[in-house]
This record gives C-alpha cells, sequence and structure tokens, in this order.
C-alpha cells in the first residue's frame, strides 16, 4: 500500500471524481454534482489516493460529539481486494472524532463482513430504528 494515502484533508478531495462514482452507486444513483458538493462541505471526509488519484472515499455525518453516520464509502473496483476497505475504516476508527462517538450509524447492502469485523451490528429491534427512505429522491427531479 505503499502507493496509497488516506487522507482527511478537503484540499485533496476530486469531488467530480467522487460524484462520478456515487451517481452510478446503488445508493445515490442520480445524484447531482451540487448535492454532492454540499454533502462533502458539511462532513468528515476520508479520501483514498492512488499517486494522487481518487481510489475510494467515505463520511461521516457528525456532531463531534455523540454521533456519527457513516455513509458513502466505497472502494473503486480496480482497487478492491487489496485491503484498502479494511485500511479506510481503521482510519476512521482510530481518528479522534470517531473514538468518542457514543452511536455510529451504517446503512448498507454490501460488504457486511467487513462491518462486522468492526463491530456494527443489524439493529433488528421493534421501534428501535426509524427512517424516512427515498431512494428516487435523485432521479425524479
Amino acid at each position: 500500500m505503499n502507493d496509497f494515502l488516506i487522507s482527511t484533508d478537503n484540499a485533496t478531495l476530486n469531488i467530480e471524481a467522487v460524484h462520478q462514482y456515487l451517481t452510478r452507486s446503488t445508493w445515490a444513483k442520480g445524484i447531482d454534482l451540487e448535492t454532492v458538493t454540499a454533502s462533502v462541505a458539511n462532513s468528515l471526509n476520508f479520501g483514498i489516493y492512488h499517486n494522487e488519484s481518487q481510489a475510494g472515499f467515505a463520511r461521516l455525518i457528525t456532531d463531534y460529539a455523540t454521533f456519527a453516520y457513516l455513509c458513502d464509502v466505497y472502494v473503486l473496483e480496480e482497487y478492491q481486494g487489496d485491503g484498502l476497505g479494511r485500511w479506510l475504516m481503521e482510519c476512521i476508527h482510530s481518528h479522534p472524532v470517531f473514538e468518542k462517538l457514543r452511536r455510529i450509524l451504517l446503512f448498507t447492502t454490501t460488504a457486511p463482513w467487513l462491518y462486522e469485523k468492526f463491530g456494527y451490528e443489524p439493529v433488528n429491534k421493534k421501534n428501535y430504528a426509524w427512517a424516512i427512505t427515498r431512494p428516487d429522491i435523485y432521479t425524479n427531479r
């Protein structure tokens, strides 16, 4: 992983590359660049870089004290299988902000084996987790 870097410096993020991935993802299909830019500006972001090119990304939406929502986690297909996802999660979990949070929320349909290794558990308690979900919000404007 000598050619890779993980950084929380927003100045190094390639917003267009993040947008390009997210707009074709299953969870943010059709999202516009303006929305991605605003979401990144209001989050704690983790970028993975390979020789300065965006190779992956994740962000925490957080109050920086008690709660965070981990989302938009990805590693580009050509870099998957080499442990970058695990390294990204290690970096997120060792960040000083993350270490003091009481509750971290994650919604995902991919890589449950990875998240389980980091202590994430499915929420299957009746009347415990509630959500409003609008999956077509970006494509039905």
